[in-house]
């Protein structure tokens, strides 16, 4: 088992799939009006994958990927979601003096990377239908929410009736955003201090892109539509 960022431990939840259940608890009180819930590849699948069956809703994945600073690039500079929907940070971008030519440059890599995870999650079946249904966009933590910012803002141009956003850990700031682009945000803990998403889990095993389609198939097979 491992946390894969610095800092104590913290831990609420076991593992992702210990934090769905807690989320679907929440999310049951009450239950929404037909649901699909989302999850954001890859981390947040085992997460929604807890929260479809609890709800008996739909599985679907959007795929959104962070745009990494040119020497850093674990440094978020933006996002773009799988539809083309980019969320820029502005301030961190004339900061960082990034020029036109290279974040161009660092969209076309990351464009690439959503192509071929999105073949790979879907393996070309159609992404299912969002527009008039109760969304539930699902991650396994916020910690400056940029890709879920850029989820969020994909998610309702396929005007659903209703946008939630649940997450089991978020730094308070950054959800205090997410709450002016979802209708609802439906957050666990909320603590004061973040240090990182991995501290709050026991186990936070980096999640396989075979584990994603797994995660997919077996909500596929089980959904009785």
């Amino acid at each position: 088992m491992s946390s894969e960022e610095e800092g104590p431990s913290l831990a609420a939840f076991a593992d992702r799939r210990d934090a769905g259940r807690q989320l679907a608890a929440q999310l049951l009180q009450p239950a929404p009006d037909d649901p699909i819930v989302v999850g954001l590849p890859r981390g947040g699948v085992p997460v929604a994958a807890e929260v479809a069956a609890a709800l008996d809703a739909p599985l679907e994945v959007l795929t959104v990927r962070k745009l990494g600073a040119p020497h850093n690039p674990e440094y978020g500079i933006g996002a773009i979601a799988e539809d083309g929907t980019r969320v820029l940070d502005r301030v961190a971008l004339e900061a960082l003096g990034v020029d036109h030519a290279t974040l161009d440059s660092i969209v076309d890599r990351e464009t690439r990377e959503l192509s071929r995870r999105v073949a790979a999650y879907r393996g070309g079946r159609r992404s299912l239908a969002l527009s008039g249904r109760t969304v539930i966009v699902v991650d396994d933590g916020v910690a400056t929410g940029i890709t879920d910012t850029a989820a969020l803002r994909a998610a309702r141009r396929q005007r659903p009736s209703r946008l939630i956003l649940a997450v089991p850990v978020g730094a308070p700031e950054s959800v205090e955003h997410l709450r002016g682009e979802a209708d609802e945000v439906v957050c666990l803990i909320e603590p004061q201090l973040l240090y990182g998403v991995g501290q709050w889990y026991t186990d936070f095993t980096q999640v396989t892109d075979a584990e994603v389609v797994g995660a997919l198939r077996r909500a596929e097979a089980d959904d009785p539509a």
